[in-house]
């Protein structure tokens, strides 16, 4: 069973559908029990920062997502839901993030002809041997909404990077702890292939 956790930060049908697609058993929910029982857990969302840990905190899935987590359960960030796992973000200087994972999240420099935020497709330039990578060609394109970006502390726990106005750290796995900062679920074949391949972690 896949939980995913809602906290009232958006992108969940998308997320619990194409899991549906690929056959895999998913609840969405923000109740900790279902979540601490769960074989694997996501973390989605869309929007602001600061707000998103407002809610995690009321709800007390702070305390969840550290406890699974530190579990060792296979854990996936998306877009927000990435951000959300480091220290803090520019979006909201002094909210304290999950700091599960160190780095920090910015805002993606102006640059001369391209539109922020970062909307659509964009390649992969993969690296560190991702799991959730296996079978996923270099180069492959998957589907960006973002106006800020990760910056890792460690090189090692980035597995692909894009490149929109600077190096984007795009993908980071860290023992069982996933996080895109695309969107697989909106990705076509190759984000399923992505989610098939989380699902399939921690199975022998």
């Amino acid at each position: 069973m896949i939980a995913v956790i809602d906290y009232d930060a958006g992108n969940l049908k998308s997320v619990e559908k194409a899991l549906k697609f690929l056959g895999e058993e998913s609840i969405v929910t923000g109740d900790f029990r279902e979540i601490l029982k769960a074989d694997k857990v996501i973390l989605p969302g869309v929007g602001a920062f600061g707000v998103a840990m407002e809610h995690l905190k009321k709800y007390e899935l702070d305390k969840v997502i550290r406890e699974i987590t530190d579990r060792q359960t296979p854990f996936l960030g998306i877009c927000l839901g990435l951000q959300l796992l480091f220290e803090g973000s520019e979006e909201n200087d002094g909210v304290e993030g999950l700091c599960v994972l160190d780095g920090k999240i910015l805002k993606i420099p102006d640059s001369p002809g391209l539109k922020i935020p970062h909307i659509g497709w964009n390649s992969l330039h993969l690296q560190n041997q991702g799991r959730l990578f296996e079978g996923i060609a270099e180069g492959a394109f998957v589907y960006f909404v973002h106006s800020f970006y990760l910056k890792a502390e460690k090189e090692e726990i980035v597995k692909a990077s894009t490149d929109y106005s600077v190096n984007i750290h795009a993908s980071v796995e860290q023992g069982n702890v996933f996080a895109c900062q695309f969107h697989p679920e909106k990705s076509s074949s190759v984000g399923l292939q992505i989610l098939r391949n989380f699902a399939g972690t921690g199975k022998d």
